[in-house]
């Protein structure tokens, strides 16, 4: 296979992401910013604490990973944004209509550590994608 070489500057609107700066272990709630785009997030500890999006009307292009790394003992892990959020997950082999909820949810004593949820935004929506193992792992909810 032949090597790629490039005449001229590579850019990224959005800044570029990779190694171990990429993924941010989370042990309490946190409230994303734009520096965090491109992350993968890992649920880390027990209590492993709320995730604030970003507000959808200034996130277009903006995306990121949730994945549960831990057995959540104490309260279940919420993903919270202020505006929809809408797609599918599969959950224990169902698959789960996301339909303008406000919150992704991994269950406490119902989540599997590896469940994954993506979210994406086009300045509109918060668009997710996601995988459970057990029924009720990972729900999609409005408060």
């Amino acid at each position: 296979m032949a090597a790629s070489h490039w005449s001229g500057p590579v850019v990224s609107e959005n800044g570029f992401q990779n190694g171990a700066s990429s993924i941010e272990a989370i042990t309490a709630g946190k409230t994303l910013t734009a520096a965090d785009n491109g992350k993968t997030f890992i649920l880390s500890d027990a209590a492993s604490g709320d995730i604030t999006l970003p507000a959808v009307a200034t996130s277009a292009g903006f995306q990121i990973k949730v994945v549960c790394g831990f057995a959540i003992t104490s309260a279940s892990a919420v993903i919270s944004a202020a505006g929809d959020i809408e797609g599918c997950i599969m959950v224990a082999s169902t698959v789960v209509d996301v339909d303008g909820v406000t919150q992704m949810n991994f269950i406490q004593t119902a989540e599997n550590i590896g469940d994954w949820i993506t979210l994406i935004s086009d300045g509109t929506y918060w668009y997710v994608d996601g995988r459970a193992l057990s029924t009720g792992a990972i729900t999609a909810t409005s408060p």
